[in-house]
């Protein structure tokens, strides 16, 4: 991969549907637009963007939702959300409690009224993720955990977990099903091998060039990386 710097310091970044969203250290919102970062009202800790909508995290885990331009609350509380899956929603909460909501709950939330219909998984987890094969996700401990037969429809999938060997910070899942972590070093992979046949993949690839990074997404064939410092990498 060939990377250049981005100008900007972040501290949470993310990349799907073609757009590109980050947290800066002081809770700032932005957007990348004509490669430049444009600011959006507003304060969040975490923020993410895929085919279902742009979702954000308050600094009191207050989930929000962009409708029509504008954040709207969302019942409920999380620390992470993840935008990324099949027009469905799946995060975590300050307990590490795991929820989504499949496709017809996020695609019928247009503000207060609508039904909120979050499925709770058993489990716990701080960093869950989901693409278009299944959802990966790390607990406090940094161990690694796939959920298959995850669809729109369903996003809770089997209710089964699968341990996939190997020890990451945060892991994140593209729209392509492409999976990218971050190890507790810093290091990135990238897991080889996901199929729809063989959704866990058969093997970590270390990528980068040996600094120590803290979050990484992906998306259109760009690894989005921040360095520890903040430091934003556009990788191809």
């Amino acid at each position: 991969m060939v990377c250049k710097v981005v100008p900007g310091r972040l501290r949470q970044i993310d990349a799907g549907a073609g757009q590109v969203v980050g947290i800066s250290d002081s809770k700032n919102i932005y957007t990348l637009h004509n490669g430049a970062w444009k600011h959006i009202p507003g304060v969040l800790k975490h923020i993410s963007v895929g085919s279902a909508g742009t979702w954000g995290i308050g600094l009191k885990d207050e989930i929000y939702k962009m409708v029509a331009g504008s954040c709207v609350r969302v019942p409920g509380g999380l620390k992470q959300v993840d935008a990324g899956g099949e027009h469905i929603i799946s995060g975590v909460n300050s307990a590490d409690g795991i929820y989504c909501m499949s496709r017809d709950g996020v695609l019928g939330f247009k503000g207060p009224g609508s039904p909120t219909p979050w499925l709770h998984i058993p489990g716990g987890l701080k960093y869950y993720s989901c693409g278009p094969i299944g959802c990966w996700g790390v607990n406090r401990h940094n161990n690694i955990y796939m959920m298959k037969g995850v669809s729109p429809a369903s996003c809770g999938g089997t209710m089964s977990w699968t341990h996939v060997p190997g020890s990451l910070a945060m892991v994140e899942v593209a729209s392509d099903g492409t999976v990218y972590g971050v190890s507790p070093a810093g290091h990135i992979y990238r897991r080889e091998g996901v199929t729809s046949c063989n959704p866990t993949g058969v093997l970590w690839t270390p990528v980068g060039d040996g600094s120590r990074y803290k979050h990484v997404s992906y998306d259109l064939g760009h690894l989005w990386a921040l360095r520890a410092d903040g430091t934003i990498l556009d990788c191809v």
